[in-house]
């Protein structure tokens, strides 16, 4: 390699993304130096490469605290930057564009995608009134500076959708309605697999494309090179193609925005930052948006959508909401002109971790790294600036771009561009209503996806705001999916954005884990599960039991080491490591056995499963009935003692949870088993990764209806162990105090009783489909009772048994898991349970209006069980093929050991759009696609273990 010296580089109109009719006249080319790093001037990849490579590495001063992970570098505004046609003002604007209304429906704060999207949405649904406001210029935050680049296939049904109505608006729908070009093109994707497992999860993605109409091709390592002839494909196992992918000018597409949505009455004001939230509380104490403030005056409105990206925490302060993100450095470097290189696809290689985006005729290069620059103290005047890019910190991106375009190392570097990015702690954004203020929508977070998801996800927020909830399933990206613990706890959000951030090109593998922001939520049994060999999962926070490791000594989570990164030493060699590393697979992973003996275990004598982590909820009051009637599909005001499975549908006959209700007697003394109340009570077990929903939902109806009753959260309270199995009666005989015959202890049933001296509340419920009873325990007394139960199974066969064995056993069952066979936009009666809803009675309940007209019309989509012979493993998104068409696609897959098959459940439509009848699923042949692979399959409509459900009757 050579060292060049200073050079200068025109940086014209022609050279960036931006292709609309905008600011014409902005479009003169610039001289501008470009100094690559401090010192020492480059002109090509290669050069940046050869000079980081001598320099030390990046290293804290410190490497504990957070200090290490903190930019010191001061955002500039004068930088060489890609796009010189911006949204920008040549000249300084002097206040707001146009007065501020008094009042407004809808006030969206932020000119960014998200904004803008929001806003042409609302106004779309014919919200009048709906006002965004800008403190600068639109795009000005990070928008403007972003790549731009639309992928159509993610590892999510959700996802994919949302960016196919991203695509439409984008390359059809705002060019039909304005006459403007919003500067898409479609040049299609490309992605790089260097290895077996990343061509795997290509074809997952393939294969789920299949059912929404996304056309992709797997291509080899020959074929790549014809298509894009300047690659390097040497080593290469293959690539992923889908024509229709592109890019998108986020100046061209916001500026049309906003001119749609003004058409349509909507305002947009600029030069207007918002200074303050005004909260008003009613008369029920419930907090409520009552007006936005500004420097320029205030506009009185009972809905504010928060969409500031980077700013959104600040604004959130504003208004007492917490918002759970960090604002990071992301980079990327355009390239001078490269030769043969117009009209290539933009590329991904994952395993890189580097992206390559078309430009014109020259290519911008940028990835995701282990050590991302923390922008700690976010500044409110930055506004269409850069920082000086990190090369310690940026050059791990360019070996890789030079080894997949060779010709990189030979082109010189017209710009760089660093700008600040805000991620979240599951790279997911944050939408909808905050919990703690009524009227306070969130639509930020987008972890440098904001252009590709803005258009579905403005969509859906718009449909939230004006329905009540958004038309798809959004409980991904939904605020409330975050227990109230974390979302302003500062390591949690920090240790898990970053991993997030280094793992974002990573495989997504069915099993992984996260391995930041662990052991934040324990429950009393969790020192005594490792010692036995418990290998945890975690779900927002809780330490849950996966499966166990007997004989192989205890698993850990350490505390997290950032992957080495900002001089931490990373772990080495540990146990816990080890034992996820088997899981990065989509084969059955080596202790694929030993699941198999948990489950088998629990069929033929009993297992006993650690549910401390679920929800555990107290509805009472003078109107909790009237609430409880309301809120829950099935008829739940039965005895005390009666306990019922039911569904909380929201307006659109979607399910918002599945969970048991539990109905008490009313008492004057509080215990840790049931508070003290008048009226009527219920105790509430949800599932606990979901917990944090179920509470906002219930609160959210309470508060709508003015119900007088309260509802008490006694998750950190009590512990929850369950013991199923044939053997379960018999185990738990000896050390409950109570009468287990059926006639004693039905089905469905619970009682206060005492175990092992300890006093519990004991429900006869399953969830795996066995003969078994659910013990909930005040925290204190969770160890003693749980070696109690233990020191009595074991010439039973007892075993521990996790929730890797619960999702095998539940699905060889048939009983539906929420947000995986049962979501947001799944109706009780599409997914099989229509046994949980009170249709038969008069008693009114949410959601019911829309179940009934579903029944009416008939129900267009259908969840079916599929049985595999082939012992092979699926996980979901597989296609599912019927007589030749695809006519859905696989929510749940696991195996069942009992009955040695994988079983898979996926909703299936009618290609001809009528009702899917029970003669519709029984007639057809069906086979479910995985990784471009057809298998045979059966279609089940019940579930194919136990049909007749004798065995939870203690029937064997």
């Amino acid at each position: 390699m050579s060292c060049h010296s200073p050079f200068t580089v025109s940086v014209g109109s022609h050279s960036g993304p931006v292709r609309g009719d905008l600011d014409r006249e902005r479009g003169r080319a610039l001289q501008l130096p470009v100094m690559l790093m401090p010192g020492v001037p480059m002109a090509s990849l290669s050069r940046a490469l050869c000079v980081a490579a001598t320099r030390p590495r990046w290293s804290p001063a410190c490497s504990l605290g957070l200090r290490p992970l903190t930019s010191g570098a001061v955002p500039t505004t004068e930088k060489s930057v890609p796009y010189q046609r911006t949204l920008k003002q040549a000249q300084v604007a002097q206040g707001p564009t146009r007065p501020l209304p008094s009042t407004a429906n809808v006030v969206v704060i932020g000119g960014g995608s998200l904004g803008c999207q929001t806003l042409y949405h609302l106004a779309k649904l014919g919200v009048s009134g709906a006002v965004l406001l800008e403190r600068e210029r639109l795009t000005s935050g990070t928008t403007w500076h972003t790549a731009g680049l639309l992928w159509q296939l993610r590892p999510s049904d959700v996802e994919v959708e949302l960016l196919a109505h991203t695509r439409r608006v984008v390359s059809h729908d705002l060019e039909e309605e304005t006459g403007l070009h919003t500067g898409w093109i479609q040049n299609g994707g490309l992605f790089i697999a260097s290895n077996r497992q990343r061509l795997d999860e290509y074809k997952r993605l393939m294969s789920l494309g299949k059912a929404y109409g996304v056309e992709s091709h797997v291509l080899s390592p020959a074929e790549t090179k014809a298509l894009y002839p300047l690659m390097n494909v040497d080593d290469l196992y293959g690539t992923l193609y889908v024509p229709q992918d592109g890019t998108m000018d986020p100046a061209g597409t916001c500026t049309t925005l906003a001119r749609a949505a003004t058409a349509r009455g909507a305002q947009v004001i600029e030069n207007c930052p918002v200074t303050g939230i005004r909260v008003r509380t009613d008369d029920f104490g419930v907090r409520r948006v009552a007006a936005v403030e500004t420097e320029h005056g205030s506009i009185q409105t009972p809905c504010v959508v928060n969409c500031a990206g980077v700013w959104a925490g600040a604004v959130g302060r504003m208004a007492g909401v917490k918002v759970p993100l960090v604002a990071m450095h992301h980079a990327y470097v355009v390239t001078e002109r490269i030769e043969g290189i117009q009209n290539m696809p933009n590329v991904r290689d994952h395993d890189a971790s580097v992206y390559l985006r078309l430009q014109g005729d020259a290519l911008s290069v940028g990835g995701y790294e282990a050590n991302p620059i923390f922008w700690e103290e976010v500044s409110d005047k930055f506004a269409f600036g850069l920082f000086d890019l990190d090369w310690d910190v940026f050059t791990q991106h360019i070996e890789g771009a030079i080894n997949r375009v060779p010709v990189l190392e030979k082109t010189g570097v017209k710009s760089t561009v660093c700008g600040p990015e805000s991620f979240t702690p599951d790279h997911k954004p944050l939408m909808g209503e905050a919990p703690e203020l009524r009227g306070f929508f969130l639509g930020c977070g987008f972890n440098s996806a904001g252009m590709m998801l803005g258009g579905g996800c403005g969509q859906e927020l718009a449909h939230w705001i004006v329905h009540g909830r958004p038309e798809k399933d959004m409980y991904g990206y939904d605020i409330r999916r975050f227990h109230h613990s974390l979302t302003d706890h500062r390591r949690w959000i920090r240790e898990r954005s970053h991993e997030s951030y280094a793992k974002n090109y990573s495989v997504v593998f069915p099993h992984d884990e996260p391995l930041a922001g662990r052991n934040m939520r324990r429950d009393p049994l969790h020192e005594e599960l490792l010692a036995r060999g418990c290998v945890f999962q975690e779900r927002h926070g809780w330490e849950r039991p996966g499966w166990f490791n007997p004989g192989g000594g205890t698993a850990p989570v350490l505390p997290y080491d950032y992957y080495g990164a900002y001089g931490h030493a990373a772990h080495e060699d540990h146990a816990y490591g080890r034992l996820l590393q088997d899981e990065y697979t989509f084969d059955f992973p080596p202790h694929h056995d030993v699941i198999k003996k948990e489950c088998l275990a629990c069929r033929g004598a009993a297992a006993v499963f650690n549910m401390s982590y679920f929800g555990k909820f107290y509805l009472v009051g003078l109107d909790a009935r009237r609430a409880a009637d309301w809120l829950f599909s099935a008829d739940v005001s039965r005895p005390p003692g009666s306990t019922v499975y039911t569904c909380m549908l929201n307006q659109r006959g979607g399910t918002e949870s599945d969970l048991t209700v539990s109905r008490l007697a009313p008492g004057t003394q509080a215990s840790a088993l049931a508070p003290a109340f008048e009226g009527d009570g219920y105790y509430l077990a949800v599932g606990g990764a979901v917990a944090q929903h179920n509470w906002s939902h219930i609160s959210t109806v309470l508060q709508d209806h003015k119900f007088r009753c309260q509802l008490v959260d006694s998750s950190e309270d009590l512990g929850m162990i369950s013991i199923q199995g044939p053997a379960s009666r018999a185990i738990l005989q000896e050390v409950l105090d109570a009468d287990l015959s059926n006639e004693a202890f039905p089905f469905s049933t619970h009682k206060l009783v005492r175990a092992a001296g300890h006093l519990v509340r004991a429900m006869r419920l399953s969830f795996v489909g066995e003969l078994g009873w659910e013990l909930h325990i005040p925290g204190p007394s969770c160890v003693p009772v749980y070696q109690a139960v233990m020191a009595a199974g074991a010439k039973h066969g007892l075993v521990n048994a996790g929730y890797r064995a619960i999702d095998s056993l539940s699905i060889e069952k048939g009983y539906r898991h929420w947000h995986s066979d049962l979501r947001q936009d799944d109706s009780p009666l599409e997914a099989g349970l229509a046994f949980t809803c009170k249709l038969k009675s008069a008693i009114p309940f949410l959601g019911r209006e829309a179940l009934e007209r579903q029944r009416a019309e008939g129900l267009r989509r259908r969840l079916v069980c599929f049985t595999v012979d082939e012992k092979v493993p699926m996980f979901g998104l597989e296609a599912i093929w019927r007589n030749g068409q695809v006519v859905g696609h696989i929510r749940r897959a696991d195996f069942g050991f009992t009955i040695d098959k994988t079983l898979a459940y996926g909703y299936i439509r009618d290609p001809s759009g009528g009702p899917v009848s029970l003669d519709f699923v029984k007639s057809g042949d069906y086979v479910l696609e995985r990784m471009g692979v057809t298998y045979p399959a059966r279609a089940h409509l019940k579930s194919p273990f136990d049909p007749d459900n004798k065995r939870v009757k203690g029937l064997y």
